[in-house]
C-alpha cells in the first residue's frame, strides 16, 4: 500500500487513447494503439499517399506536442488580498500565461464549461506578444523590443517583418484551442472574435481541432461607422465572430417575442393567437385564394393582392366566418388592430414544443443595437472616468452571445480576458434574467505602456486593470439595483512554482529521520509554502472540483487539517495519532478522499497501514453499489 498523490496533473495522450478505445476497441490493445487496425476500422487498407489535404505551417508539430505536454512544477496560488467576497463567490480571475493556466485547470473543469468567448490578439503587427525562450543579457533591451511579465518571463512583439509572422500566431493559438476543447461541455461552444488578418487560418485550425461538422456560423460584427484611411480605399468596418461547437449536441436559440394568447367566448378552453390572413404567394400560384373578402357587418371590402393572396380559399373563409375566427379591423378593440389587413384566430401549435416553446433560431445578422467599439470604449470610460483602455468589446455583444447559448447556472470562460468585458457582461446578464452564471477570466500580467492613461492612474499591468473593472462594474450594478441578488465577487489566483517536494527526499535517502521533529515541513514542502496553497495545489489534481469551493479548517481535529468542498480532507499535521484517525473516521458526512503526509507517520508503518485500510473501508461502505473513485492518498 503506497497510494501517492500524483505529481502529474494531466494525461492528455492517455485520455485520447481511452476515447479512441471507446470508438474502436479493436484498435487499442493493452493501452497501445494498433495503427494498422485503426486504418482498417476507417476503411483504409492501403497507405495514404504522401500528398494529402492538410493544414501545415512551420512549428505545427511542436505546437501539437506542447498541447499534449503536462505542466510540471507549477501551480495556482490563491491571492486573497486581490479577491472580492472570496468566501461566497463562484467566479475566478486567474493571472498567468493562458496555455499554462488552461492545463492547470483541465482536471478540475474537464467538460464543465458551457461557453468560451475569446478576443485574442488579431496579429496586426503590434498587438500580439508571445513567450520567447531566448535569453538576452540586458533587461533594457527586452523592454525596448518587447515586454516582460511580472515574474520575468520574456514576451516579444510579433512584427510583420518576422519571416514567421503568421506561423508564430498559429503556434500560439493552436495548443490553446486544443486544451479549450477539452474544457467544453458536450453541448458547449466557443466564440472567437477575429478580424481579416487571421480569419482564414483560425477557420482552418478550428476545422481541424473541432471538426468541420461542428462549425456553427460566422457572425459579422460591425465595429464602427466612421471611415478610416486604409490601403485600396476600402474601410474595414466589420470583424467576425466564429462559432464552433464541441459536438452536434450544441443548440443555439433565443427567446422569441412573447406571444399574446387570448380565450374568447367562442374558444374558452384553448390558447389562440392572431395570425395574418395573407400569404406570400401570387394570384397565378393560388388562383382559388385570389378573391375579394366582404365584411358582412359593415359592407367593407378587402380585395386580395395579386402578389400576396389570402392564406385560405373563399370556401374556407366562409367556414371561418361562421366560426367567428375572422378578425376585421376594429374587432376586439384590445388588440389595437388598425391597419386594413385581415387576421384570424389560430390555435398555437408552439405549445406542443415543450422546453423549446417560444425559442427561435438565431440569425448571423446581429441585432441592430448590439453595439460597436465606441460603445465598449464609452462603458469602460464611464467606469473609470477617463479613456483608460482602447476599444474593448461592448458588453451588449458578449451578453448577446451568452444569452443565445447558456443557461442560468452555466460557466463562461474567457482566456484572453483583457479588460474583463466578459466578466462585466456575465454579471449584468445575471441581473437582467435573474441567473447565476459563473465566469472564469484568464489574463497574462502584461505590463502596460508607461505612457498609457491606465499606467498614469497607477495600473501597472493589464490584470490590475481587469480586476478593478470587475470590482467597479459589480459595485455599479449593486448601487443601481440594491435588490439584485447576484454574485459580484471573484477569487484571484496566480500561476506560481510548486509548493510540494514531489521528488521526495525521503525516497532518495537524503533525510535524517531524527531531524524531522525540527524541520518537518522542509521534508514535504518548499520553503515559505503555506497550508492553503498546498491544499489548492492538491485540488488541481482532482477531476470535477471547482476552485471556487469552500475551504474550512477542522480545528477540533488539528490545527492543520482542512476540508475542501465538504468532500476532500487534507491533513497536514506533522504527526498522526490513533486518536486523530478515530476522529477522522467519525466525520459525518464522510469525505470521499483523505490526503496525509507520509512523513507525519514517522516510522510507524503499522499505523499508516491501519489508517489506510480503515478509512478506505469506510469510503467503500459509504459508496454503496457505486464504485468509489477516491480513497486515501499520501504526499
Amino acid at each position: 500500500m503506497d497510494n501517492k498523490v500524483p505529481q502529474q496533473i494531466n494525461d492528455i495522450v492517455g485520455d485520447n487513447v481511452k476515447k479512441l478505445a471507446q470508438l474502436f476497441p479493436s484498435a487499442v490493445k493493452d493501452g497501445e494503439v494498433d495503427f494498422e487496425a485503426l486504418k482498417e476500422e476507417l476503411g483504409q487498407y492501403e497507405e495514404v499517399g504522401s500528398e494529402k489535404y492538410e493544414l501545415t505551417w512551420a512549428g505545427k508539430k511542436n505546437a501539437k506536442r506542447i498541447a499534449q505536454e503536462d505542466v510540471i512544477g507549477r501551480t495556482l496560488k490563491f491571492i486573497p488580498e486581490d479577491s472580492k467576497e472570496a468566501d461566497t463567490t463562484e467566479n475566478l480571475y486567474i493571472e498567468g500565461d493562458n496555455l499554462e493556466v488552461l492545463k492547470l485547470l483541465r482536471q478540475n473543469y474537464y467538460g464543465a464549461i458551457k461557453m468560451i468567448y475569446i478576443d485574442p490578439p488579431y496579429n496586426t503587427g503590434n498587438d500580439f506578444i508571445y513567450n520567447d525562450s531566448f535569453e538576452m543579457e540586458q533587461e533594457e533591451s527586452d523592454i525596448a523590443e518587447g515586454v516582460r511579465n511580472e515574474v520575468g518571463e520574456r514576451y516579444i512583439v510579433n512584427t510583420k517583418s518576422d519571416n514567421r509572422y503568421h506561423a508564430n500566431w498559429m503556434n500560439m493559438i493552436y495548443p490553446r484551442l486544443m486544451i479549450a476543447k477539452d474544457l467544453l461541455t458536450d453541448d458547449g461552444a466557443i466564440f472567437i472574435s477575429i478580424d481579416d488578418n487571421e480569419i482564414d487560418n483560425v477557420l482552418k485550425i478550428c476545422n481541424e481541432i473541432f471538426g468541420e461538422i461542428n462549425y456553427v456560423a460566422i457572425f459579422p460584427w460591425r465595429k464602427r461607422t466612421a471611415k478610416s484611411d486604409v490601403p485600396y480605399g476600402i474601410s474595414q468596418d466589420f470583424e467576425w465572430i466564429l462559432c464552433y461547437a464541441k459536438t452536434t449536441n450544441f443548440k443555439c436559440s433565443i427567446d422569441g417575442k412573447e406571444r399574446k394568447y387570448f380565450t374568447t367566448e367562442d374558444f374558452p378552453e384553448k390558447p389562440w393567437r392572431i395570425h395574418d390572413l395573407t400569404k406570400q404567394t401570387t394570384a397565378s400560384e393560388r388562383p382559388n385564394s385570389f378573391f375579394t373578402i366582404k365584411n358582412p357587418k359593415n359592407g367593407s371590402e378587402y380585395p386580395a393582392n395579386p402578389n400576396r393572396t389570402w392564406a385560405i380559399t373563399q370556401e374556407t373563409f366562409e367556414q371561418y366566418y361562421q366560426d367567428n375566427r375572422i378578425v376585421f379591423p376594429g374587432d376586439y378593440s384590445f388588440l389595437n388592430i388598425s391597419k386594413p389587413a385581415l387576421r384570424y384566430w389560430k390555435e398555437d401549435d408552439m405549445r406542443k414544443a415543450g422546453d423549446n416553446f417560444g425559442k427561435i433560431a438565431v440569425s448571423t445578422k446581429l441585432p441592430d443595437d448590439i453595439g460597436m467599439s465606441q460603445d465598449g470604449t464609452k462603458e469602460i470610460t464611464n467606469l473609470f472616468s477617463g479613456k483608460i483602455f482602447p476599444f474593448p468589446k461592448p458588453t451588449s455583444l458578449v451578453k448577446f452571445l451568452c444569452k443565445i447559448c447558456t443557461g442560468k447556472d452555466d460557466i463562461i470562460l474567457d482566456f484572453f480576458s483583457g479588460s474583463s468585458t466578459t466578466a462585466q457582461s456575465v454579471m449584468e446578464l445575471n441581473y437582467e434574467d435573474n441567473a447565476n452564471r459563473k465566469f472564469i477570466m484568464i489574463q497574462l500580467s502584461e505590463l502596460l505602456d508607461k505612457s498609457s492613461e491606465a499606467h498614469k492612474l497607477g495600473y501597472i499591468n493589464l490584470c490590475q486593470l481587469g480586476k478593478e473593472r470587475i470590482r467597479r462594474a459589480g459595485d455599479k450594478i449593486k448601487s443601481e439595483h440594491p435588490e439584485a441578488d447576484i454574485d459580484i465577487g471573484f477569487k484571484v489566483f496566480r500561476t506560481a512554482d510548486t509548493n510540494i517536494k514531489w521528488n521526495s527526499l525521503m525516497d532518495m535517502g537524503q533525510v535524517d529521520m531524527n531531524q524531522l521533529e525540527y524541520t518537518p515541513d522542509l521534508v514535504d514542502f518548499m520553503p515559505d509554502a503555506n497550508d492553503v496553497d498546498v491544499v489548492y495545489e492538491l485540488m488541481l489534481r482532482q477531476r470535477d472540483v471547482a476552485l471556487s469551493e469552500t475551504l474550512e479548517q477542522l480545528s477540533d481535529i488539528g490545527s492543520r487539517t482542512y476540508l475542501y468542498a465538504s468532500s476532500y480532507l487534507v491533513c497536514m499535521e506533522t504527526q498522526i495519532t490513533e486518536e486523530m484517525v478515530g476522529k477522522l473516521a467519525e466525520l459525518d458526512p464522510l469525505p470521499i478522499k483523505f490526503i496525509f503526509r507520509d512523513s507525519a507517520f514517522k516510522d510507524d508503518i503499522a499505523l499508516k497501514d491501519e489508517t489506510f485500510r480503515r478509512l478506505k473501508a469506510l469510503i467503500e461502505k459509504n459508496a454503496g453499489t457505486n464504485k468509489p473513485t477516491y480513497t486515501v492518498e499520501f504526499i
